[in-house]
Formats: structure tokens, C-alpha cells, sequence
């Protein structure tokens, strides 16, 4: 009987293979099994072996502390109850995993009194399997809609019940726009922007939520060096990328990255033009995994062979860049200071004025989400905390040549920011 860790590994490498493409039962079981057992793998991804030990899912406890802190920010700014819809807030708070369809399965968290579920009449079954996983055993109604009946008027009557004749409603930022709307045409209804109370609570992590993402970190930046010591002339960009998601899965978790070759890494997000890589080519790669639902970014730039001086030379103040911004990263410090330390590092150096090729901000908040508040750009004055995670990814892009980008996450600590991975030494030792 297998155990839950090889459970995990074996539905993570099952995810990867499926992400490689459509392909027949036989070929894909075939495939599958190989990524499990290694065979048919370059020797350094085959020698891998599953990050398992010591991840601890986020517990029922956690997510119950969640929603009394976000009643207590509902109460603090008059909001009478949350809804959320599929998508991370509804598994942060709630620990139901939802895909969002026409059909409308929502979760509300008021200030006061029990949450309610409100669901498809025949999905019930299905999502009380979940309730029944989380916070919400126990302490919620469920109030179910059939295919002819208006959900919104569910929406009401449950309201009505908890004696919210009139209501302030948050709804959380992602919620589609068609649900929205049906909840603001409730009479005596008003709904307002749930970002406050959702990202209140997701903004600043707690110490479980910090090690889970050091462990993603981890985990990509080993997956990254197996594709990287794996990497040959003649492969495509998508072949290189199919190391990094293999590499991911012989360590346990479902993980990928873009692969951007030569002239193409100046595009910071890419370009979809087929690409080989050949003798002295760049190599820009971006992405990562989630542990227990904890994100990894990371970035890495090398060459296959040996660099340009030119590219040293970027590679270098690239480098001092980085760095600037983890240096001036610190509690009490506007977001906003951080991009201008990385900024002014690229400018002196002769890569400006401004964004001309440094184009992007240097960091965005991190989370269960990839890219989530606050964001470290010009701009935006919201002040540092212990716990908030960025990623730390100046870049500099000089068109039809090549583009050098190093990413890796940061967390504010109590005196000033550390980095979860060690920084990229050069192109010729990015690991």
C-alpha cells in the first residue's frame, strides 16, 4: 500500500506528464512511469530524489485563525460578510478547491454569525465532500440552487437569515464580473472592493507559510540546475523546458519555467518563435512550483559554452542590482524604494533613462498566488512589513542582442530582507 508522500509524487509527476501534451492512454501511462522510475531521463534529473520530507500541510486550525482575523477587519471597516469564488482566497480561507463556471458555488464569511455555502443543487455532494475537509464542518449552512431557480435569491434569503436585511458585501477581487453584478442587484445590497480584508489577512505570511515557500524555492532552484547540467546544443526551447518539468516531478511537485534563446531574452516575457539552442547561446528561464499551495519564482540566465564580455559585463551589473534591492529592503521602507534602488544601479551603470531597458518593475508580492500584493514599483508608497515576500527580478533587455534577468524571493524579516536562494554567481555558474 503506497503512503501519502508517494501519493503526492506520484499525482505531481501524473500532472507533469499530462502537461507535456495531449498523448494516447499506452503512451502516457508509458511516459508516466518512466518519470517515476527514471528511466529514459539525462543522468542528472534521474538522480533526483522527492523534497517530501517535512512539508506540513496547512492545517484546519490555520484556516479557522484566517477567518477570524478577517471578521475582525470586516468588523473594523463596517463590511458585513465576504464572498469568495473559486480561486486561492477561497482554499486560503476555507480549504475548498473550486474551478469557476457559469454556475455560480460561493462562500460567505460574515462578521457575525455562521458562513454560508452557496452551490449547484447537484454539485452538493461534491462540495460538502470538501466542507467537510476544512473550516467550515460544522459551522456552516449550505443553501443549494436548481438549474431553473436564481442563485441570487438564495443569496438573500440566506442573508435574511442572519438578519442582514441590509448588507455590505466584500467581494473578493477575482470573483467573476457575472457574479458580481447578481450580488449588486440585491435590493438593499451594496458590495465593495474584498481586497482589503483578503489581502489584510494574505499580505503578511506567518512562519508556516514562509517555510513552505523556501521549500518551493528550494525545490526549483534544484530542478533548474538538473535541466541546466542537462542542457545540449540542438535543443529546442520547449525540449529544455520539458527537463525543468521533469526535474520538478522526479522531485515530487508539478513545476515548469519559459525558456527564452539569444535575441529573444530581451522580451521579458518572451516570444512563442521556435528556438534551438546552439554554442553561445543565452538562456533566460522563469517559473517554478507551489508546496501545499506556496509559490516559487525564480530566474535564472546562462550560456551554453562560453559568454560575450558584453554579457559579463550586463550579467555583473545585473547582479549589483539585485542586490542593491535586497540591501535596501527593511520594515518601515515604501515598496516604492526598493525598485528605485535596483533602477538607480541600471541607470548609472548606462542602461536608462528610466524603464528603456530595465521595463518592468523589480518585484511583485508573492504568495499563494505567483504575482500578489503589495507590488515594489514607483508609485507605491504602502510601507515594507516583516513577513511580506517579493520577488527580488531587476532586469536589463537590449533589444536584438540579449536580455539578462535574475529572480529569486525575498522575505522582509524584522531588521532588513534575506533571499530564500543564493544568488546566481555568473553565467558560466548559475547554481
Amino acid at each position: 500500500m503506497s503512503n501519502r508522500r508517494e501519493f503526492l509524487a506520484s499525482a505531481s509527476t501524473l500532472g507533469a506528464a499530462v502537461a507535456l501534451g495531449a498523448r494516447p492512454t499506452d503512451a502516457l501511462a508509458a511516459e508516466t512511469e518512466a518519470l517515476q522510475q527514471g528511466t529514459g531521463l539525462p543522468p542528472a534529473i534521474q538522480a533526483l530524489r522527492p523534497m517530501r520530507d517535512g512539508v506540513v500541510p496547512i492545517s484546519v486550525a490555520e484556516r479557522q485563525g484566517r477567518i477570524e482575523k478577517a471578521r475582525r477587519l470586516m468588523r473594523e471597516q463596517g463590511i458585513d460578510a465576504l464572498m469568495l469564488a473559486g480561486g486561492t482566497s477561497m482554499i486560503y480561507f476555507t480549504g475548498i478547491q473550486w474551478g469557476n463556471s457559469e454556475r455560480l458555488l460561493a462562500a460567505f464569511i460574515p462578521a457575525t454569525g455562521r458562513p454560508f455555502l452557496v452551490t449547484p443543487k447537484f454539485e452538493e455532494e461534491r462540495a460538502m465532500e470538501q466542507v467537510a475537509l476544512g473550516p467550515m464542518q460544522g459551522t456552516a449552512d449550505v443553501y443549494p440552487w436548481e438549474e431553473h431557480e436564481d442563485p441570487y435569491a438564495v443569496i438573500a434569503t440566506a442573508l435574511r437569515a442572519r438578519g442582514l436585511t441590509t448588507a455590505t458585501i466584500a467581494c473578493e477581487e477575482t470573483v467573476r464580473f457575472q457574479f458580481t453584478y447578481g450580488v449588486t442587484n440585491l435590493p438593499a445590497v451594496k458590495v465593495v472592493d474584498g481586497t482589503p480584508i483578503t489581502a489584510g489577512c494574505r499580505m503578511v505570511k506567518d512562519r508556516h507559510e514562509l517555510a513552505l515557500m523556501r521549500h518551493a524555492s528550494a525545490v526549483t532552484l534544484k530542478a533548474y540546475e538538473a535541466a541546466w547540467k542537462s542542457l545540449r546544443e540542438g535543443m529546442t526551447q520547449d525540449d529544455f523546458g520539458r527537463l525543468v518539468s521533469q526535474a520538478h516531478s522526479r522531485l515530487g511537485y508539478s513545476g515548469s519555467a519559459g525558456v527564452q534563446v539569444g535575441q529573444y531574452s530581451a522580451l521579458p516575457h518572451g516570444s512563442a518563435t521556435p528556438q534551438v539552442i546552439r554554442e553561445g547561446s543565452i538562456l533566460l528561464i522563469d517559473g517554478g512550483c507551489k508546496v501545499e499551495g506556496y509559490s516559487s519564482d525564480i530566474s535564472r540566465t546562462f550560456v551554453l559554452g562560453t559568454p560575450t564580455q558584453k554579457m559579463k559585463d550586463v550579467f555583473e551589473i545585473e547582479f549589483r542590482a539585485q542586490t542593491a534591492a535586497l540591501r535596501a529592503a527593511r520594515p518601515g521602507l515604501p515598496c516604492e524604494a526598493v525598485d528605485a534602488a535596483a533602477r538607480k544601479v541600471i541607470v548609472d551603470a548606462g542602461y536608462g533613462p528610466d524603464y528603456k531597458y530595465f521595463s518592468h518593475r523589480v518585484g511583485h508580492g508573492m504568495g499563494m498566488d505567483g504575482h500578489e500584493w503589495p507590488y515594489l514599483v514607483r508609485g507605491n508608497t504602502r510601507l515594507l512589513e516583516p513577513g511580506m515576500v517579493f520577488s527580488d527580478e531587476p532586469g536589463i533587455y537590449l533589444p536584438g542582442e540579449f536580455g539578462i534577468r535574475l529572480e529569486d524571493d525575498m522575505v522582509i524579516t524584522e531588521t532588513g530582507a534575506e533571499l530564500f536562494t543564493p544568488q546566481s554567481e555568473s553565467l558560466e555558474k548559475p547554481f
